[in-house]
């Protein structure tokens, strides 16, 4: 009986702090609010509401694993809790786990059979899982892929008949597949196999006699073509990238103008070439007496990045930059951030270091944007062309033998050394564990030792882990991205670690400055510098990104 009337009288308190939490949340304080829940649950741990609500903080800051945490946990104190399951359901989601997040759904439409909000939503899981069989029924496997980059020659891309080339193998297998794939579902495999064949016969017989005949009519597909007389834009002259090429781009950005398709093209496989000859962990040399600039993560927040230029200067050989991941996604000009930084990077190669972030990857770019906005803003080669970019960029990078940087955190085993790092084969989609992973997104946490990642992947580590790594590998710091900051970075670990954050009001809702990071050599102390977020067109953050993930948004 003393029990009940302890949490009898708990409970009042509970409520007041939930009440709290429910106000920071409403104004974007999500960390305030986590912990203001945290309090309430203490005193309350078996109300259903305040799990689900935490879980609905942890998911605004991208903290999807403990967001599935809190939301499984509020389902097993009343699993009648509609709302415990849609949290979940969300979260996978985000996490790109749409056959999980389908059950989830499916148990929000059984427990509110009449509620249009959970019918919408449930149709639309149920598509996106329809969507993702249908890929993985036409996907070819990897062994047996072929470079996209490999077909495309920009020389052929203008004016003329047929100005943007692809191989006829590559129409003719492309449609095959897609061709099996659905007579697999509808006729069975034997079968569908002897139709497929038949029908690919006539296929390439069409395709074969459609280029012959365009092959007549312009003597060669190798001729170069020239860029239509109307495009008013950007214009490379030959093969070499210049300054002044890239300040009229940037110009043409600023006015929400494209980049002709044919110095797209070029600016990516260029930049490709030069990418794949990097090994996985970048040494860089910064000479006494000069400076060198860390960015974090930019997220398609175009023209945050024109701001960090006017701040700090256009990168060049004497003013060079290092952004460290996560360059798209969310934002809604992720293509003109990317193009700008690999423009940046034909012009002068050693004015812009790039490191690959838990975002330059195939499953992040379906759902958070990038994917829907390259195929809007250039084309569908080109989705699948950044996809075996982002495949070449470098892990990670070291600063004068002294600043390890990085877009996510450390490691889940002791004793990773540099070697281990330059020999990881980065040529991939990133994996679900290891070291690649635990490098693209892992987080520090304040507690020693090693922990459960909160967002579902890679790990958390405490000070101690970075004081060894520091120590065996010879260095002094740790810098690393991957998580929003309200001063735009945050000191951790002693000191030993700075998270740098480069996104002002990181989806023009969160309300935290940006920073970048200046090393000056010889003695390469940070020296962070903070801005705030300058207006842009009224473009929504995430307008291209996955239907569904836009309805929770």
């Amino acid at each position: 009986m003393p029990v009940m009337e302890t949490e009898n009288s708990n409970t009042p308190r509970a409520e007041e702090l939930k009440q709290l939490a429910n106000e920071a949340f409403k104004g974007h304080k999500y960390s305030q609010a986590i912990d203001l829940y945290t309090r309430a649950i203490a005193l309350n741990s078996e109300n259903a509401v305040y799990w689900a609500n935490r879980a609905f903080a942890h998911t605004k800051l991208e903290e999807y694993g403990s967001a599935i945490q809190d939301a499984t946990k509020a389902i097993e104190t009343d699993p009648k809790y509609s709302k415990g399951y849609y949290r979940r359901g969300a979260a996978y989601l985000a996490m790109g786990k749409f056959k999980d997040a389908l059950k989830d759904f499916q148990q929000v439409k059984k427990l509110c059979p009449n509620d249009p909000d959970a019918t919408k939503k449930l149709k639309e899981c149920e598509k996106a899982v329809m969507k993702l069989k249908f890929e993985e029924a036409i996907s070819v496997p990897e062994s047996q892929r072929r470079s996209v980059a490999d077909s495309i020659d920009y020389h052929t891309v203008g004016s003329g008949p047929g100005s943007s080339y692809v191989s006829t193998k590559v129409t003719a297998v492309s449609a095959a597949a897609a061709l099996m794939a659905v007579l697999v579902v509808y006729m069975g495999t034997k079968a569908a196999t002897a139709v497929a064949a038949a029908a690919l016969a006539a296929l390439l017989m069409v395709l074969l006699t459609f280029r012959w005949a365009r092959f007549n009519d312009t003597k060669s597909r190798t001729l170069e073509l020239e860029v239509e007389p109307q495009y008013t834009g950007a214009r490379i002259e030959g093969d070499v990238v210049t300054l002044d090429f890239v300040k009229k781009m940037l110009d043409d950005f600023k006015n929400q103008k494209n980049l002709h398709k044919r110095y797209a093209y070029q600016v990516v496989l260029q930049t490709r070439e030069m990418l794949r000859a990097l090994p996985s962990l970048v040494d860089v040399v910064v000479p006494e007496g000069k400076h060198f600039t860390v960015c974090g993560d930019v997220h398609g927040q175009f023209y945050d990045l024109l701001n960090i230029f006017e701040l700090n200067g256009l990168p060049s050989e004497d003013n060079p930059y290092l952004f460290n991941g996560d360059f798209v996604d969310r934002g809604s000009f992720s293509l003109e951030v990317i193009l700008t930084l690999f423009a940046f990077k034909c012009m002068c190669p050693s004015a812009i270091y790039l490191a690959r972030g838990n975002h330059e990857s195939k499953s992040m770019n379906k759902i958070y944007g990038f994917e829907g906005e390259v195929r809007s803003k250039l084309s569908e080669t080109f989705v699948e062309l950044f996809a075996e970019v982002f495949c070449c960029l470098p892990l990670a990078h070291v600063i004068n033998g002294k600043v390890f940087v990085v877009h996510g955190g450390l490691f889940s085993v002791d004793g990773v050394k540099l070697s281990d790092i330059r020999a990881i084969d980065r040529f991939c989609e990133p994996p679900e564990e290891g070291l690649m992973c635990e490098l693209l997104w892992s987080d520090p946490q304040p507690q020693p030792g090693r922990g459960p990642s909160k967002r579902g992947v890679g790990l958390s580590f405490g000070a101690d882990i970075t004081k060894r790594f520091l120590q065996e590998n010879n260095l002094d710091l740790v810098v690393r991205s991957h998580e929003v900051k309200d001063e735009g970075y945050e000191i951790e670990h002693d000191g030993k670690l700075i998270t740098v954050f480069s996104a002002p009001n990181y989806c023009d809702q969160m309300g935290n400055k940006g920073a970048f990071i200046r090393f000056e050599a010889p003695d390469m102390k940070p020296n962070i510098v903070t801005f705030s977020a300058v207006p842009h067109p009224d473009v929504k953050p995430m307008a291209y990104a996955n239907n569904f993930l836009r309805m929770f948004s």
